[in-house]
């Protein structure tokens, strides 16, 4: 059985986004380290996403096999988390999960005296989780241009060594802005780390239980720039969302405004309105914030802005090949994205989406495909895939799609 949702065509959109979720990243992290503190915080507005109900009743459950389904997040995390525990324990995952790499994450779990072996696969999950022997060494080095959330979990961990960690990150260091949004949620509950150029020093101490809001989803808010950039007439407020934010796609605001969306916050949040600045090409470099390109792509394809594009490497091994599922759904509009050098995207577009044609988007178990794709309904009607796997990061997105006016209509096939 095969599920659709059929987005009708709207080009002015106005009203107020209800149901915008909290941060899945912040809220994440913030459970790993209450849980270090041995749950004595208070946490606030916690994300319902999916990745952060699964990582809630995963720190919680005796069961001796722990199934992550497809959350990145919460295998690197768990992964580090039950390392230094003591407990003994199985992480598993999706079919999907056991392709994405985490043999540099074990490897540096090892070093500090964590005994991890590898039920199937070397360096893949499944893991098996044996026990800790205590630390080994009191600093170590990991590539920089791995999964920012490897580097995280050892971060997150690393107060509870006898003499804290010093993390020396080799080469370009990418998402730089999620290393600093650890550090700074760290902070909160009493530890300060220093991060100062390539060095990460985590000192040793015991994290202060403390009451804690998670604030709102700025990868989630993207969505709404992008609809209102391919709108022809849109006033759209996102409550709650405010300035001041640990996290790095927040610089959603500063790429939009050079695609025509002019935002401004306020008492009651952030005001997007379209403007009629629009640039005729973009060139950006993802390595801080990878998770806004599946936003800012389409938008660029269907305004037929050329672009070109660096740090999208990691694109590769999120819940899909993102950059080959990006090529196969522009192409249906005729735009081309091809690497040009070594790491460097090259975007042609082809033809604006036409009214009088559906289009039909598949998503590829991704749940940022469904939501990075949806904006295009204020050109033409579109048919998305497999519309559930927003439960990933953003639940209620389709009622706000809804609530905005937009005609949404299921089907089962």
């Amino acid at each position: 059985m095969e599920n659709w949702i059929t987005v009708l065509k709207r080009t002015h959109i106005n009203g107020i986004v209800h149901y915008l979720p909290s941060s899945k990243s912040l809220s994440n992290r913030a459970l790993i380290i209450n849980a270090l503190s041995q749950n004595r915080g208070q946490l606030e507005n916690l994300s319902e996403a999916r990745d952060t109900r699964l990582m809630l009743e995963l720190l919680n459950t005796p069961d001796g096999v722990i199934h992550v389904q497809d959350a990145g997040t919460v295998m690197r995390f768990l992964t580090a988390y039950y390392a230094v525990s003591g407990k003994s324990k199985v992480i598993t995952g999706t079919d999907r999960m056991k392709e994405r790499p985490i043999g540099e994450l074990v490897q540096a779990l090892r070093k500090l005296g964590a005994h991890i072996e590898y039920s199937g696969r070397d360096g893949f999950p499944p893991l098996l989780i044996k026990g800790f022997n205590g630390p080994m060494i009191e600093s170590l080095s990991i590539r920089g241009d791995i999964s920012s959330q490897f580097i995280s979990a050892l971060m997150m961990i690393a107060p509870t060594l006898p003499k804290g960690l010093t993390i020396q990150l080799e080469g370009q260091v990418g998402s730089r802005p999620y290393l600093q949004m650890t550090a700074g949620l760290m902070s909160l509950f009493g530890i300060n780390v220093s991060i100062e150029g390539s060095t990460v020093k985590v000192p040793a101490g015991a994290y202060n239980p403390a009451p804690y809001r998670v604030e709102y989803d700025w990868s989630a808010a993207s969505y709404w720039f992008a609809f209102v950039a391919l709108a022809e007439k849109a006033d759209i407020l996102l409550p709650g969302i405010k300035s001041q934010s640990m996290q790095g796609d927040r610089v959603i605001a500063e790429i939009m405004e050079k695609l025509g969306v002019s935002s401004s916050f306020g008492s009651d949040g952030l005001r997007l309105k379209g403007s009629s600045k629009r640039a005729s090409d973009l060139r950006y470099d993802f390595s801080d914030c990878p998770d806004l390109a599946q936003t800012i792509l389409p938008v660029c394809a269907a305004l037929q802005i050329s672009g070109e594009f660096e740090g999208l490497e990691s694109l590769k091994i999120k819940e899909t090949d993102r950059i080959a599922a990006l090529r196969k759904e522009l192409v249906k509009i005729g735009c081309l994205l091809e690497e040009k050098g070594k790491g460097v995207w090259k975007l042609t577009p082809g033809d604006k989406p036409s009214a009088e044609e559906k289009l039909r988007i598949n998503t590829y178990r991704d749940h940022r495909m469904a939501m990075g794709f949806a904006p295009w309904a204020m050109l033409a009607d579109i048919e998305i895939e497999n519309p559930d796997v927003v439960q990933k990061s953003y639940p209620r997105f389709w009622e706000d799609v809804k609530g905005l006016g937009i005609v949404v209509k299921l089907r089962v096939s």
